[in-house]
């Protein structure tokens, strides 16, 4: 008699709606550093972190220590919108370490402990500010997954799961959309131009300078510049979602700052904590600061552990320059690894994009990226798919993976690569 294996309480509990578990179908008990370790014992190089929450690694010893220390100091856990301690020194060394060396004047708002929570708020805030509904969103933008978030982003799969109409927004093409065949946003600013066109003067624009789930979309600096420029003479608001690029994983602490460039709204979340925990914030321009208190809240906008941690990472990674010179410098690492890969690919054919240490390795269709993924998993490396069909395997070490970690995980990524293609074993 064959034994069947009983269902796990995972299978018979936990709802259909789960994701990343079904691609790595193991039990994951510890991590720490770039590394996540099953019930087994068996390590996994993470390039994944988190989905981007991560960039300073699992369990950081640095972060981990300040939050240890707070807690067993009977430190405030939940405070709603509260002033506590935290929140004050967090407030102080962001204002130090980000906002004043970038001479950025942006107020801080704590939306809710999610991204969506963070564009939510900075959707409202627009219109509020502007009195009008339409916001533009491009092409293979992700924002989130609430019902204004889903609005503004064009996977068709996951609008779909709204439900409802997804009304007052406008899509345009996002940088190269049209393989350089159209100039850079004549579309856009011939519908702002005539009365007939149908749009609706827009209330901002909100873009994110990398599409990561899109398919690592890297928007070039001129377009980045271009944008902001129509966004002014149109009187439109310039939303960023740095949500999964920021916080250094480009290099920079803001992604745009490349560009040279100043949003009049920014969304922060994912890596701002430093630890994974829960923690969004919305920056915007003192004078878009019209709301009544109260108006937009939430009951976990003051979780006190994450204000510790993110203070403690803004500490330790930017009171200077040398995180950002470090992920540039991987970021040419990586890049060479990837192209000679391509180079070594006499298949379907491979594409590579990305900036900073997030980089996108596209293929012909999504089963092979799958495969490749899979494969990965199966020999100790953790990837994602991202893009319309899956077809871009997605690359994000966190930020203080060791250079052996980085060679470590191209070189599984090369063998999956290769073992996909069906000419070698890995």
């Amino acid at each position: 008699m064959t034994d069947i294996a009983a269902p796990s309480v995972f299978e018979t509990v936990e709802s259909e709606v789960r994701s990343y578990c079904r691609a790595w179908p193991v039990v994951f008990e510890r991590a720490s550093g770039s590394r996540l370790y099953d019930e087994d014992g068996r390590p996994y190089l993470d390039f994944f972190a988190g989905a981007g929450s991560l960039n300073y690694g699992h369990n950081n010893p640095v972060l981990k220590r300040a939050l240890l220390d707070y807690l067993a100091d009977d430190g405030i856990t939940h405070g709603l919108d509260m002033s506590t301690t935290a929140k004050r020194a967090f407030l102080e060394t962001f204002r130090a370490t980000v906002l004043e060396p970038r001479a950025l004047p942006y107020k801080v708002m704590f939306p809710g402990p999610t991204g969506t929570n963070a564009v939510e708020a900075a959707l409202k805030l627009a219109r509020k500010v502007t009195g009008r509904q339409t916001v533009v969103s491009f092409t293979n933008a992700f924002h989130g997954m609430s019902l204004g978030s889903l609005a503004v982003t064009g996977n068709a799969a996951k609008r779909a799961g709204a439900g409802v109409p997804l009304h007052h927004a406008a899509r345009m093409p996002f940088d190269d959309y049209l393989d350089g065949q159209v100039t850079d946003f004549l579309w856009f600013e011939r519908l702002l131009d005539d009365a007939g066109s149908g749009l609706d003067h827009p209330a901002a624009v909100i873009v994110e300078t990398v599409q990561g789930e899109g398919g690592i979309n890297v928007a070039r600096a001129e377009w980045l510049r271009a944008l902001a420029e129509l966004c002014r003479r149109h009187g439109m608001l310039l939303i960023v979602d740095d949500i999964q690029m920021g916080c250094g994983r480009t290099g920079d602490f803001f992604s745009f700052e490349e560009a040279g460039i100043t949003p009049d709204i920014v969304t922060l979340s994912k890596s701002i904590s430093g630890y994974g925990l829960p923690m969004s914030l919305c920056l915007f321009r003192p004078e878009l600061d019209l709301w009544e208190p109260g108006e937009h809240n939430g009951t976990f906008r003051g979780n006190n552990p994450a204000f510790v941690t993110a203070t403690a990472a803004l500490d330790a990674y930017w009171r200077d320059g040398t995180l950002r010179e470090r992920t540039l410098g991987r970021a040419d690492r990586v890049e060479r690894a990837l192209l000679d890969l391509c180079g070594d690919d006499t298949g379907t054919g491979l594409a590579v994009r990305g900036r900073g240490l997030v980089w996108g390795l596209e293929f012909a269709d999504g089963e092979r990226a799958g495969a490749v993924c899979r494969r990965a998993f199966e020999t100790g490396l953790l990837l994602e798919t991202s893009g319309p069909r899956g077809e871009v395997v997605k690359l994000l070490p966190p930020l203080t993976a060791t250079d052996d970690e980085l060679d470590e995980g191209l070189g599984i990524l090369a063998r999956s690569v290769r073992h996909a293609a069906g000419r070698t074993a890995a």
